[in-house]
């Protein structure tokens, strides 16, 4: 399992990550997964089901300094178009009149739906997910609290069989991280290797 590994203050409270990518490899034999991230950042309206994030009602594609606007109209949700912002902050604020489920995601080239990575659960109408280039931010005006965390792009991957893609990790993974990557840091193409040592169980990811 692909998951990111957000600094988040909050994590596991309000603010959840989700699983990216789960590949099934068989007992033995050589396979391949592939994955793919983009930096084109984006907010949806999530809908959840089951534990996952299965859709979005409604997105929108957001840049560095610009802001968006989540209203509702006869029951139909919309984003406003991103406006002028503040230099290096992404800022969604629900103007619903209704507390929300909002996620921030990517979105891959050709794809019209954003690939959720952290979940937001009951925001508020007075809460503004707030997004830095290297940073999250949930300010909760109404109650005068603040989330803020590192959100670099490190991803993790685990050895598990207790997740599917879209699941919402309402707590740590139980097995721990056997590799951990800035993708910042990467070649636009990587290739990495799975292997486990047949005498002590362990597995390794390695570059390839």
């Amino acid at each position: 399992m692909l998951a990111w590994s957000p600094n988040v203050e909050g994590l596991y409270e309000d603010v959840f990550p989700i699983a990216w990518k789960v590949s099934k490899f068989g007992k033995s034999g050589p396979y391949r997964a592939t994955a793919t991230y983009t930096a084109q950042l984006a907010f949806s309206r999530a809908q959840v089901a089951d534990g996952k994030v299965i859709s979005a009602a409604t997105s929108v594609n957001i840049n560095n300094g610009e802001k968006t606007i989540l209203t509702e109209a006869n029951e139909v949700y919309h984003f406003s178009t991103p406006q002028a912002g503040t230099s290096g902050i992404l800022q969604a604020q629900n103007h619903t009149g209704s507390i929300q489920e909002i996620a921030v995601g990517f979105v891959n080239k050709g794809d019209f739906i954003p690939t959720p990575v952290l979940y937001f659960s009951d925001v508020g109408y007075v809460i503004f997910p707030v997004f830095l280039l290297q940073s999250v931010h949930s300010i909760k005006c109404r109650e005068g609290s603040h989330v803020t965390a590192k959100f670099t792009p490190v991803l993790r991957a685990y050895i598990t069989s207790d997740y599917e893609e879209t699941s919402i990790l309402r707590g740590q993974v139980d097995t721990p991280a056997i590799w951990s990557q800035d993708l910042t840091g990467l070649a636009q193409n990587t290739t990495w290797n799975l292997s486990r040592d047949a005498n002590t169980g362990r597995y390794t990811i390695t570059h390839g």
